[in-house]
């Protein structure tokens, strides 16, 4: 592997994480509700919604840690949206 392919692989995000239908790079195994809001543009307050790969919804608690793991939701994508 070259050092040029190698640095490529290392910039490729280990999950995409899909943000009010914005796909945002991501390379930890968690993630917070807060980070969540944060990364959507929206206030806490608001809410946040965990959509499932087959669309069910589960509301999210201030606090709460999401632990993400590699085919979870669509493969590599993770959905949520502001509630």
């Amino acid at each position: 592997m070259t050092n040029e392919t190698s640095a490529a692989a290392k910039k490729e995000p280990k999950y995409i994480l899909n943000i009010e239908g914005k796909d945002i790079p991501w390379d930890q195994d968690t993630i917070t509700t807060e980070q969540i809001a944060q990364l959507g543009g929206w206030e806490l307050s608001q809410g946040v919604i965990e959509v499932d790969k087959d669309n069910n919804e589960r509301t999210l608690s201030p606090g709460e840690i999401i632990e993400i793991k590699p085919g979870q939701g669509f493969g590599k994508k993770h959905k949520w949206k502001r509630g």
